[in-house]
């Protein structure tokens, strides 16, 4: 991510993470080298849908919570 750009404070799963202006969920994801298949993502307690990451822009104060699915039986 570039210097030139201005910062935003988030918090995913709890903990504080600054970003630049005009990350995507998608990016984000990227950031934290977490795989886009599996996992579900919650923004100020709405679901994202998957299809919405590639343009989804994270805004100043966005609340993330992610997390993987499991399968099982």
């Amino acid at each position: 991510m570039s210097d030139n750009k201005n910062k935003l404070e988030i918090t995913v799963n709890g903990e504080p993470l600054v970003v630049d202006e005009g990350t995507t969920v998608t990016q984000l994801l990227a950031r934290m080298q977490m795989n886009r298949r599996g996992i579900a993502v919650e923004i100020n307690q709405q679901l994202e849908p998957r299809e919405n990451h590639d343009h989804r822009i994270v805004q100043q104060g966005d609340w993330f919570e992610i997390v993987t699915l499991v399968g099982g039986g």
